[in-house]
This record gives structure tokens, sequence and C-alpha cells, in this order.
């Protein structure tokens, strides 16, 4: 797959702007590449893009058919109202901290894009009471730099708001940027083609960018629920270890994917996914996720009369931030998993995940 260059590739991904609910640019700039992949590309009506794979053996009647999904959105704002003077208001569009956004250049998604940056009421300013705490997304504002008619004129409530930030090298092929969760497991899906390339399979592979998972896991439902998988895998990123946080619920950087396991997870394809790891030679860790994951595997799990699912972690520091770090090993080592898994899937295995639970 020579149009999926690796770290490059994932840098020019990472800086494109693709809130959720405002997919597009980052749907067109991944449906050229599955399309040059060689996949069969369609977007639905909620804005999922579905790329097809099909089994090798057109003879075969309906192969088994595996959904892996990878949400492209990204968190992000959206203006609220405009007040006096041309500043202004917001709310979040997803799990956004306000601690990280005093500061923050953005990019607001007018009738054209405006720069702009984030604003609070000077230290000195400020109450006692108000520099106790950090301000809260009531006390910030966003500044165009314009007079309040140009920006009556040029920007509307509901308009879309991303942080600017140009994804950031650092060493031993780690990465920060804005939009790392979920791009990276979009990454990693381009990995997995890229390691399928001249490999025939023996079921139907549905590779699906899905939209507005931080806002409540929408795209997912939907493409499992039109595409009716066999099984599905979702791909994510997790937490990874860094100072002050619990060893418990995070994941060793550099270490390979997470395979998650609990109720949100089938147990056969947790299983199979930890077999196909070490048979490829592959670190992996395990996740443990006590409930529903945070995930796509959440509701196609639920989807119709149920779908065996499972879910894959990609460790990243800093999540929701703008600074959100990921090394980029851990990308491919997810990509392999995924190809080398897919390799040993027939209609006979599949069949034994769905009569797991027989009695």
């Amino acid at each position: 797959m020579k149009n999926w260059q690796g770290i490059e590739s994932f840098l020019q991904l990472l800086a494109l702007d693709g809130p959720s609910g405002h997919e597009d640019v980052v749907a067109e700039w991944i449906s050229e590449r599955f399309s040059a992949a060689g996949l069969t590309v369609q977007r639905d009506a909620l804005g999922n893009l579905l790329a097809r794979r099909p089994a090798a053996d057109p003879a075969n009647d309906r192969p088994p058919t595996v959904l892996i999904t990878a949400h492209m959105d990204e968190i992000g704002l959206m203006v609220s109202h405009i007040e006096a003077g041309g500043f202004l208001r917001f709310v979040p569009v997803g799990g956004v901290d306000p601690r990280t956004l005093p500061s923050a250049e953005v990019t607001v998604h007018g009738r054209r894009p405006f720069p702009g940056v984030i604003g609070s009421k000077p230290p000195h300013l400020s109450t006692p009471e108000e520099r106790k705490e950090a301000a809260g997304i009531d006390r910030l504002f966003i500044d165009l730099g314009l007079p309040e008619s140009e920006v009556r004129e040029w920007v509307r409530p509901g308009d879309p708001v991303t942080i600017r930030r140009h994804p950031q090298r650092l060493l031993d092929d780690r990465i920060a940027a804005k939009s790392v969760d979920n791009r990276a497991s979009v990454a990693a899906v381009f990995e997995c083609i890229a390691q399928l390339s001249s490999h025939p399979l023996q079921v139907d592979v549905v590779f699906a960018a899905t939209v507005q998972e931080e806002v409540g896991v929408r795209g997912a439902a939907t493409a499992a629920y039109q595409i009716r998988p066999d099984l599905a895998v979702a791909v994510d990123v997790c937490h990874a270890r860094s100072p002050g946080v619990s060893t418990e619920r995070t994941m060793g950087m550099g270490d390979g994917p997470a395979i998650q396991f609990g109720p949100n997870i089938h147990p056969a394809l947790f299983r199979s996914l930890t077999a196909a790891t070490q048979a490829a030679g592959l670190p992996h860790q395990i996740l443990v996720a006590q409930g529903a994951t945070g995930t796509d595997a959440r509701v196609m799990q639920l989807c119709r009369e149920g779908i065996p699912t499972a879910a894959l972690g990609i460790p990243i520091r800093y999540m929701h931030t703008s600074v959100e770090t990921v090394q980029y090993q851990d990308i491919r080592r997810t990509g392999q998993l995924l190809a080398g898994w897919l390799k040993g899937l027939n209609r006979d295995v599949v069949e034994g995940f769905l009569c797991f639970f027989d009695v």
C-alpha cells in the first residue's frame, strides 16, 4: 500500500480539523487513501466512511463479515453566541477539559476559517476567589481580533471551533498533536491494510472510519446496524502511564496494543486476539474494563441480535488535550495484530465465535 507512508502520512492526518459532526475534510482524506488501496468506499447518511475488502473466493456464498471501526472525529468547541465587542462565547463538543483552554490558539470555522485565541480575565484583575480555581468555560471567550460588525458578518452560533496545534515529532518515534484520539487508530487501520495488501482473506472486512464517537459513539451504532457484521472490533486509544496516574488504569507506551477484556468484550474474541499477538511475536497488554468500554465497542456489542465484539487500545498520554502523545511503534503493532488476526479467520472459526454461548 504505497499511498500510506507511515509517520509522514500520520502527521498529515493529525493536522486535519474534524470535530464531531464536522468530519468532512478528514473523511475526504481517508476516502482517497482507501480507494487507492483498492477498497470499495461509500459514505453513509450519518457520515461514516465504509471501505470494504471482499473475501478472495468469489464462489464463497456469503462469507462472514468483520467490521473494524476507528472513529475519525476529535473533540472541539462550538460558538454559542456573540457578545458586545465581537467576543465569542462557546460550548464544548465532546469531553473538553476547560483547564487546557486559556491562551490556546483556535480556528473558528465560520463562513471562512478565522484564527483566534481563547482569552480570560487576567489574574491581576481577578478576585481572590477567582484566582483559587481554574477558569471554567463560562469565564472564557474567543477573540478574533476583528471589529464586532465583521465578526457578526462572518461567524454564526453553531460554527465549529478547533484547536490550532501543529503536530510535533518527539524522540523515539513519538508524536504529540491535538487529534491523536483517534487518528492513531485510523493510522493503525492503514497499517493493517498495508499488511494485507497481497494476502487473500476468507472473510469480508469492512473498515469504518466512524463519526461522532466523542459525543456518544453514534457513528458506530448506525454502521453496525447497516453492515450487520458477524464480528466487530473497535480500535481506539487508551491511557498511557505518566506521573501522577494510577498504574492499574494505564498502559505502557511502547509496550504494544492493549487488548481489552470485560463484560463489553466477547471472551472468545479476546482469546483469539491474544493468541494472534503471541503467534506473531508481538508484545501486547491487557486492559481490564469492568463495564462498558468508552469506545465504539459499547454500542456494537448491543446492535441487532448482539454482535461478538472486541476492543483494542493504543496507549496515549494527555488524552483530550492538544498535546496527546503516542508512540508510532504501538500504532504499527496494532495494525500488524489486526492483519495477523484477520488472516486466521474463516467460516469455521467465525461459527465457533457465534456458537460460543450455545447450550
